[in-house]
């Protein structure tokens, strides 16, 4: 299968191609599934940074269709990671229910890239619900030592029993239902995150990864109303309500 026009422009920036090889799958809740691929090469070849994201290609009677999804414990040496899919309708969530070993799928990596600052923020203030569980994870990992408050905002019950590792005594987890397409989440964000910031709030570190108008509406908050630098704040729209994808 081709990767149509998308493919193109991806190819014109540089995008690089690989296929990934399923090794197995597990499912972690009634709406969260984990598969575990080989590379294809791809680690070896581009190294690896938190959270570090490719574009999937999928058919869709026809057409090639393509989801970004973050890698879950990528292993250069063994060429090994796994992929977790926030499930709903759509061919992404499809192929993830129905993945088997020796399945294959093309892959494209272009666009991805982040930082761990340095030095370390004293604190990271963190907002994601499980579209961007991976990353947050991820995250986490990259900066074991940092407090962290992370708002997590949930869809489902079975959402509590989601693998998110923020269980260390530093770790400050506040879940929130989400209501009113995101409307609850920016008003917890809103009304603790300026106290927790303080009044120096030269050296916070924030990470959003939510729906895109979710993402959109905190950053503008974060950057024009608290005026954290932009080298401060981090934040990517990870799915519309309308087509949700993960990453």
């Amino acid at each position: 299968m081709g990767h149509g026009w998308e493919g193109v422009v991806l190819k014109l920036f540089r995008g690089k191609d690989f296929e990934f090889t399923v090794t197995g799958a597990e499912q972690v809740t009634d709406h969260y599934r984990r598969v575990h691929l080989t590379d294809g090469g791809m680690l070896a070849a581009t190294g690896v940074h938190p959270t570090m994201w490719v574009r999937l290609w999928f058919d869709d009677a026809g057409k090639p269709h393509q989801r970004a999804y973050t890698l879950v414990d990528p292993d250069p040496a063994a060429g090994t990671f796994s992929m977790e899919f926030a499930l709903h309708d759509g061919r992404a969530s499809e192929w993830a229910r129905n993945a088997k070993p020796g399945d294959r799928i093309d892959a494209t990596l272009q666009g991805t890239g982040f930082t761990v600052p340095d030095p370390l923020p004293p604190r990271l203030f963190v907002i994601g619900d499980p579209a961007s569980l991976p990353a947050v994870n991820s995250l986490l990992d990259a900066m074991p030592e940092v407090p962290a408050t992370i708002w997590f905002e949930t869809q489902h019950e079975s959402d509590a029993e989601l693998p998110l590792r923020a269980g260390a005594d530093h770790h400050e987890l506040r879940r929130v239902p989400r209501q009113d397409g995101g409307a609850a989440l920016v008003a917890e964000v809103k009304a603790a995150l300026p106290g927790l910031l303080g009044d120096d709030r030269s050296d916070a570190f924030v990470w959003i990864a939510c729906d895109t108008a979710t993402t959109r509406t905190l950053t503008a908050y974060l950057r024009k109303e608290l005026g954290l630098p932009k080298d401060r704040v981090s934040a990517l729209g990870y799915w519309r309500p309308e087509s949700p994808k993960t990453r």
